[in-house]
């Protein structure tokens, strides 16, 4: 081979690679029609697993395993998604794991940055038709020094989409931290026209805020139209053992 095809080839080459590293993840994951998509991505500090079923976001001294040992493996998010006929048909979150040696329907996709990955697994979750939608939003949870409340928030509000991924969408919100996305939590719940469901499980994400949370129940228990809602409310209140629940029900029923 003479120097110059040499050169050409390596330009090639060259290209060819860096043509790969400017596509996203998304367009690497269309590319595959039928088969195993894997990546991984950075996960947040004190998320760990066992590899298999388990993953924690409180590291490996959570208060449920107090009376065994396990192993609670710190390591990166990795994903895999089956596809069929070009559609995401599920999604799979592990933690602490080797992946196997791939066949020949596998496409390994490696490491990709942690933005990159919570953006796609989110739109999956805001367009996808199927269970993928809802499986989609816990793996993007456990991402690094990202915020995807926002994006949840604008899932638990569409309608459009599945109530699974809704409620997962709502459940989630309740986890996070904020003013802010207590605040989402409480228009889903005021909303009259939406599903009654999805509004119930915003009602016991709020439960699950500490401060504005009992703020919002109380409000809701004293003044939501609807009387399975104001219900709900009320019960999540009795088991908050909070001052203000007391005086709420001292209220209510000195009125009898």
């Amino acid at each position: 081979m003479t120097s110059t095809r040499r050169m050409m080839l390596a330009a090639l080459t060259c290209a060819a690679v860096n043509q790969a590293g400017a596509q996203n993840l998304a367009q690497r994951a269309a590319q595959v029609k039928d088969g195993t998509v894997r990546f991984s991505f950075a996960a947040r500090e004190g998320v760990c697993g066992d590899g298999r079923n388990n993953i924690s976001d409180r590291g490996d001294r959570d208060s449920k395993w107090k009376d065994v040992e396990w192993t609670c493996e710190r390591g990166p998010v990795m994903v895999a998604l089956t596809k069929a006929n070009g559609d995401i048909v599920s999604v799979r979150a592990y933690v602490g794991a080797r992946w196997r040696a791939p066949g020949g329907d596998v496409v390994n996709l490696g490491s990709v940055g942690v933005r990159e990955a919570t953006d796609w697994l989110l739109d999956v979750a805001a367009v996808s038709p199927g269970k993928a939608a809802s499986q989609a939003i816990f793996p993007a949870t456990l991402a690094d020094s990202v915020s995807i409340w926002p994006r949840l928030l604008r899932i638990a509000r569409d309608e459009s989409r599945p109530r699974d991924a809704r409620t997962q969408s709502v459940f989630w919100l309740g986890q996070a931290a904020g003013d802010e996305a207590t605040k989402g939590l409480a228009d889903v719940v005021d909303d009259p026209n939406g599903d009654r469901e999805v509004r119930k499980s915003a009602v016991f994400a709020l439960s699950q805020q500490h401060g504005n949370g009992v703020e919002y129940l109380l409000k809701i228990a004293q003044g939501n139209k609807d009387k399975e809602i104001r219900k709900q409310a009320i019960f999540w209140l009795g088991q908050s053992k909070d001052p203000r629940a007391l005086d709420y029900f001292e209220r209510v029923l000195t009125k009898r």
